[in-house]
């Protein structure tokens, strides 16, 4: 064969995949947003970096899931019984350029440790009453 021809197939199969991969990002986006509780929603990670992704409650917690993976397990997983929403906030000038336009910024402690994450007022509102809705600790529940 033709060099050429051989540069061609190699180069129509890598393009190939890209367009596979960005067909399954798709499918997999529009699955999660399809399914029943789930909201937009960016977190800070560790090195105050944000990345965006999908949170999707559970009866005993709240999952976040990278928006930009295929994996279909949750990146963080938080037990409804060890969140403690701290508030809200308006995003700082630095968290402006971050975050999605619009959104807020929800503190929540998890074992002792803060997360942020930026959402939609309506999706804070969402939280925020799953949250207060949940069984208060006490003898014979499940927390």
């Amino acid at each position: 064969m033709d060099e050429a021809v051989i540069a061609f197939i190699a180069l129509a199969g890598v393009f190939l995949l890209v367009v596979i991969t960005l067909c399954l990002f798709g499918v997999r986006r529009m699955m999660l947003r399809r399914a029943l509780g789930t909201v937009d929603a960016s977190i800070c990670t560790a090195s105050n970096r944000w990345a965006m992704g999908v949170c999707r409650y559970r009866e005993s917690g709240l999952e976040w899931l990278r928006l930009f993976s295929l994996s279909p397990l949750p990146a963080k997983t938080m037990a409804r019984s060890k969140i403690t929403m701290i508030g809200r906030r308006e995003p700082s000038e630095l968290e402006l350029t971050r975050v999605p336009p619009g959104a807020v910024i929800v503190v929540l402690s998890y074992e002792g440790k803060e997360v942020l994450l930026a959402m939609k007022f309506g999706a804070y509102a969402g939280l925020s009453s799953w949250l207060e809705a949940g069984p208060h600790t006490g003898v014979g529940t499940w927390r």
